[in-house]
């Protein structure tokens, strides 16, 4: 790197790997000795390269593709992640337990057995023979255990239920009453169709997921991450509040080639946390600044996170029409962040970056400019209509390449294994929720619980409603109408759902649930699918949030030193848009631009009021506009805000009938607090 750029911005990648696998569940491996670290290392590498060369040179056979990629998967995470007490008995081979070994090799053949007899299965779907029975209940079984010890017990808990809900649902009276299935059903339809364990999940991960996770960790290490820091560096540091507003711009820009939140925590927050400190920050605000607005990195484009690539699957849709729809919304998040953080800065009376702080702009332009080059390769691939894993492809390609080449910042050998070591280890835990929750997709499906529970939703949402039929029926036409009150407890209840499920659930799998079980609910009230889907996605990452399950914030307040629940509280308090815009597209889908009847006087309408809604939420809630503001005050902003940002003509005008007055009170009495100069 340039030797003018300031240590204090200068990007430690060791450090931070090191702080995310401390922090991050998911990445906490045991410590391999012997040739077994070396082997397993060469097999995490390999995965890469399998996936890289697919990517580019053509996948083969659909069913054979993901088997060799969920046999990998399954097998490294036996390998890698402990088992606790009940699975550490008896000798060991390079630190690994035989038993883990063994685990291993079985969850490899119960796999791979499935291409095997691929094409016998056309005579015998629906009747599984003993040998199928026999690997298909390993598979189930093995499969669970990953996800336990590389997620924890979570996930499985409620991939259990949903089973016990496909074996014994005739047992249930009312809506959710079935007619049941018996094990070898249940086998029969997670094991060797498409629609569970080798389902959409595992076909998603296996084609896009892994390709755009390593294509983050090489352009990190080639210098992307450093750029985008350095960049919003220069244009925001210096200003009140700098470093949290470089942690804004920053968590954008890096966010949207991580697309995890606590990867993009932990490697911008080593950087901006302290910095956010040395100005005059409180501890627990630096940390939530940083854990709020990293966690847009899953709704940014051009990559966003693993669900994004699983969502357009589900949608059919291509990968630039939701790239499209997630933009404005994204954008939302991240102002909604900025706002609180400028106003917070002007309260406290906060100085930017010293001079000698920053980073020098013809410096950093004339080492950094190469490294942008495969993320504008990549962006073309997508936008010209190619596929997203020919996308991964040429950007892989074009880091490798840029890195090597670059001589302010060069790639090494020993860069690049440690790249694909890493992204591969990246992708172990999701490939593991998505084979675990591919059973959860499968029960949906078998049972038809997704129309089921979106219908108890629906119904229960239009009794509350009812319940204020005499108060609508006073209020003048137009304000609110009964569809669109049963519309809003809809969502408030999804939302819920979203927040209460997200606790201690991984995005991915998370997100995959609740598309099957709560996305529908939202759709049989007219919502556009795109609207529903990013509805649940936006509320199950606010899980990251949201304590007392927030592990951004937790990892957030680890480098702050700071209390982690207060940090994520605070957390959730300046991601307050990602709990309100997902509101504005379901009732108004014409901010996602991509839906039908798309206008831009009415999207300029919406998206302007929903702006200007933020806005007065955050000062509402920092409690300084002009001046400090009393409780009154802020609480008659907040309420006119959300009436502002309702995508409802008449509610919006009183919203700002509300705001202006607040607004214009508290610069006055600014004015008469303004020291007057002085008399000569």
């Amino acid at each position: 790197m340039s030797e003018q750029r300031s240590s204090s911005t200068r990007l430690d990648l060791e450090a931070a790997e090191k702080l995310e696998k401390a922090t991050d569940s998911e990445l906490r491996f045991r410590d391999l000795s012997g040739l077994a670290a070396p082997m397993v290392s060469a097999a995490l590498v390999a995965l890469s390269v399998f996936h890289y060369w697919t990517a580019g040179f053509g996948i083969m056979t659909e069913h054979w593709h993901k088997a060799i990629h969920l046999a990998a998967v399954l097998a490294l995470v036996f390998i890698m992640f402990p088992g606790g007490r009940l699975f550490s008995f008896g000798p060991k081979i390079g630190g690994v337990p035989v038993l883990d070994w063994v685990l291993a090799t079985t969850i490899i053949i119960a796999t791979i057995y499935l291409p095997v007899i691929f094409d016998e299965l056309t005579f015998r779907i629906g009747m599984p023979n003993d040998m199928d029975m026999l690997m298909g209940t390993i598979m189930v079984v093995l499969t669970l255990e990953a996800v336990r010890r590389s997620m924890g017990i979570t996930l499985p808990i409620i991939v259990c239920v949903f089973i016990a809900y496909a074996l014994w649902g005739n047992l249930l009276s009312g809506v959710l009453a079935h007619p049941g299935s018996d094990w070898a059903g249940f086998v029969n339809h997670v094991y060797l169709t498409q629609e569970g364990i080798f389902g959409i999940p595992a076909k998603v991960v296996a084609t896009y997921v892994f390709h755009f996770v390593l294509f983050g960790v090489i352009a990190t290490r080639m210098g992307l991450g450093q750029f985008f820091i350095d960049i919003a560096t220069i244009i925001a540091g210096r200003y009140a509040g700098g470093p949290a507003k470089v942690a804004v711009l920053a968590s954008a820009m890096f966010g949207s080639i991580s697309g995890s939140s606590i990867a993009n925590t932990v490697t911008t927050g080593s950087l901006t946390i302290p910095a956010m400190k040395r100005v005059g920050y409180k501890p627990h605000f630096a940390g939530a600044v940083e854990a709020a607005a990293s966690a847009g990195g899953q709704i940014t484009p051009p990559i966003m996170g693993a669900a994004a690539f699983i969502m357009i699957e589900f949608l059919e849709i291509t990968l630039t029409t939701l790239l499209i729809a997630a933009a404005i919304p994204a954008a939302m998040h991240f102002w909604g962040v900025f706002v609180q953080v400028h106003f917070e800065a002007k309260r406290l009376g906060l100085r930017g970056l010293e001079q000698s702080e920053l980073p020098k702009l013809w410096p950093t332009l004339r080492d950094g400019w190469p490294t942008v080059i495969p993320l504008v390769l990549l962006v073309y691939v997508i936008l010209a209509g190619y596929t997203p894993y020919l996308a991964a492809f040429v950007g892989i390609t074009a880091c490798v390449v840029v890195g090597f080449l670059n001589p302010r910042n060069r790639l090494t050998l020993k860069d690049l294994w440690i790249a694909l070591d890493t992204g591969a280890r990246y992708a172990l835990a999701v490939g593991a929720a998505a084979a675990a929750v591919g059973m959860v997709v499968g029960v949906v499906t078998l049972t038809g619980a997704g129309f089921r529970v979106g219908f108890i939703v629906t119904q229960a949402a239009a009794s509350a409603a009812a319940f204020f039929t005499p108060v609508l029926d006073l209020m003048p036409a137009g304000f609110v109408s009964l569809q669109g009150l049963t519309l809003f407890l809809t969502l408030l209840f999804v939302a819920i759902i979203c927040v209460l499920m997200g606790a201690g659930i991984p995005t991915t799998a998370l997100y995959i649930i609740l598309a099957a079980i709560a996305a529908p609910s939202i759709v049989q009230l007219g919502v556009p699918p795109i609207a529903a889907h990013l509805f649940v996605l936006y509320f199950g990452i606010l899980a990251d949030l949201t304590p007392p399950v927030c592990v951004s914030a937790y990892a957030a307040a680890g480098i702050a030193g700071a209390n982690p629940f207060r940090t994520g509280l605070t957390a959730f308090r300046l991601g307050i848009a990602k709990a309100t815009v997902p509101f504005v597209f379901a009732y108004a889908p014409v901010m996602l631009i991509v839906t039908d009847g798309f206008t831009w006087d009415a999207f300029l309408l919406v998206t302007l009021t929903c702006a200007m809604g933020v806005l007065f939420i955050g000062i509402g809630l920092t409690g300084y506009a002009f001046t400090h503001m009393g409780l009154v005050s802020q609480l008659l902003l907040i309420l006119g805000a959300l009436l502002m940002i309702a995508p409802n003509g008449p509610l919006a005008i009183v919203g700002g009938a509300l705001a202006a007055p607040v607004l214009l009170v508290n610069f006055l009495k600014s004015r008469r607090e303004a020291p007057r100069p002085a008399v000569t």
